[in-house]
């Protein structure tokens, strides 16, 4: 079987709209060659987003703890989106990552390909001694998930698919300034916490290594599996 190819490209930092309309763009025009049966890549992207909440198509506005008046005065703004999940956040400091797969060239149906997702955070995290899992109740990648008083999300993943072309994908705290998550219930949940790289390891680790760590455990993931 011919490996598909996937580009990387890292954004840097862009506003979500801005992100949006990429991703979007490589998401219509993947589609339309899959109905064309013409072959082009896939992609991974990364970027950071200025302050920004976003809502998927099954969240709740109730899970905006403060009015949409304040947010604005906060400089945050609100997007409501066609992505799985509830609310949460992007920002500075976080690896927001969108995959711009076919999953049918993969071989693989949604269900596994967010099982994959989850995977190359939680050995990307292995890399800094970091023991993460998933919870069995909700999608993304936790620390202390057995343990009800310390469970805290790391990575929240949220997913478009259409026709098994995928769009949105997943956040990852790296030194993400975590306030901004009490303007919400991150993901809906109200006894859980969110934590980032930089609180578990103590120290501000360096972004750019991350984001290569990241994007290689997600080359490997998906290549090992041609």
């Amino acid at each position: 079987m011919k490996a598909p190819l996937i580009i990387y490209k890292d954004l840097g930092n862009i506003s979500y709209e801005e992100g949006l309309n990429i991703q979007t763009g490589y998401f219509e025009a993947l589609l339309k060659a899959k109905q064309t049966n013409r072959e082009i890549p896939n992609y991974l992207l990364f970027c950071e987003h200025n302050p920004v909440l976003t809502i998927g198509k099954s969240g709740k506005i109730a899970n905006l703890l403060i009015s949409k008046e304040q947010l604005e005065a906060k400089g945050v703004q609100l997007f409501e989106v066609g992505r799985g999940g509830d609310i949460t956040y992007h920002g500075p400091g976080q690896i927001t990552g969108y995959p711009i797969l076919d999953l049918e060239q993969w071989k693989i149906g949604l269900k596994q390909y967010i099982y994959l997702l989850e995977e190359v955070v939680i050995r990307f995290l292995a890399l800094y001694q970091i023991r993460a899992e998933r919870l069995s109740s909700a999608t993304g990648v936790w620390l202390d998930a057995g343990d009800s008083r310390k469970a805290r999300k790391i990575c929240a993943i949220g997913v478009r698919s259409s026709r098994f072309v995928t769009m949105h994908g997943f956040a990852l705290n790296i030194c993400t300034d975590l306030t901004y998550f009490n303007l919400i219930n991150p993901c809906g949940f109200i006894d859980k916490g969110v934590t980032s790289l930089e609180k578990e390891l103590g120290y501000k680790p360096d972004m750019n290594l991350a984001k290569q760590q990241l994007s290689q455990q997600f080359l490997d993931m998906f290549y090992s599996r041609i």
